[in-house]
């Protein structure tokens, strides 16, 4: 079979076309064809050496995808041959409470990806995808999906007439946008392009900030909300962005960190205004099957469909990885096979 794998460096020019043997489930493991791959933030920061630079192996890379059973290990019975499911992002983490040890059941790194014509996994790692979504949309879900359901239904609990920031126009953030408004929401986005807020209106935005021209974006929000602050914000910047959320917060409002695009560590971090505000930080680091789930559920039954920027051949991965570095994309980048 043919796949992708990061070796010899770091770098996208060191992700190349290798030839593998097709993998055999184990007991509890099922075969899957892959139909198609969707990209995120964290595989780029994977192949640049961002999150381990001693890496050696050679690395399968790319977390979420979507592919039809081919094969069936022993006692493997949860899906029948011919269905089409999406395998979590963290396979170990099925429920509850994370862990540190469902850190080390993560796609794309440390195990290995799904840049890959066939990839085998455990049954317990795969959840059904709705029929009525393309290969790439299905894609879409694992992470950017279930990281902003997570962020805005389990954990925010976002209800009717809370007003949502949603940071930027990509995979987790128009996701955020779509479910805010399930939920009754008023939905403020913040870009840096006239031309994607004007998109971000049309999948239900309320209101829409151009940061480059309104720096100071807390204040156009506290401005719109007459003083009150936003109940939650979406924080996908990180260290450029979170003193900017604190101050358009609510008093009781919650943050949900997401995204690290500006950064990993926040200097001056403001302390003072987060305690006035007794503000609310939670790290949402994607989320459980269960989490996957119940989003399933949401999407069937709202018939809601994810926003594909751009989709790309199989033979054209490094095309579609360079499109993703340059984040100029408006949802979410796939790869089809």
């Amino acid at each position: 079979m043919k796949a992708y794998a990061l070796q010899d460096g770091f770098g996208i020019e060191n992700v190349k076309e290798v030839d593998r043997p097709i993998p055999v489930p184990a007991r509890g493991e099922v075969l899957l064809r892959m139909k198609a791959v969707s990209l995120n933030a964290r595989d780029i920061t994977i192949i640049n050496g961002y999150y381990d630079p001693n890496l050696k192996e050679p690395l399968i890379p790319v977390s979420d995808g979507v592919g039809e059973i081919v094969a069936l290990g022993e006692g493997a019975g949860k899906f029948k041959i011919g269905e089409r499911v999406s395998p979590t992002f963290t396979q170990g983490w099925k429920s509850g409470e994370p862990t540190k040890e469902h850190w080390a059941s993560t796609l794309g790194y440390p195990l290995h990806g799904l840049l890959a014509e066939y990839v085998v996994l455990p049954e317990d790692g795969l959840v059904r995808v709705p029929s009525f979504l393309t290969d790439t949309e299905a894609a879409a879900l694992p992470c950017a999906g279930v990281t902003a359901w997570h962020a805005i239904v389990e954990e925010g609990r976002v209800k009717a007439g809370d007003t949502v920031v949603v940071q930027g126009t990509g995979g987790v953030s128009l996701f955020a946008l779509q479910f805010a408004k399930l939920q009754g929401a008023q939905v403020i986005v913040t870009s840096s392009s006239d031309s994607k807020l004007a998109r971000a209106y049309e999948l239900g935005a309320d209101y829409g900030i151009n940061y480059k021209d309104n720096p100071e974006w807390d204040q156009a929000v506290l401005a719109r909300t007459q003083g009150k602050g936003a109940d939650h914000i979406v924080d996908l910047g990180g260290a450029a962005t979170l003193n900017h959320s604190i101050s358009a917060l609510k008093v009781g409002g919650q943050i949900s960190v997401v995204g690290l695009l500006s950064g990993v560590s926040v200097e001056g971090l403001a302390l003072v205004p987060a305690l006035l505000k007794s503000a609310r930080l939670q790290a949402i680091n994607v989320g459980s099957r269960s989490m996957f789930e119940n989003m399933i559920s949401a999407i069937e039954h709202h018939r809601l469909r994810p926003v594909v920027d751009a989709e790309y051949p199989f033979s054209d991965s490094i095309k579609a990885l360079t499109h993703l570095a340059k984040g100029s994309y408006f949802g979410k980048i796939g790869i089809r096979f």
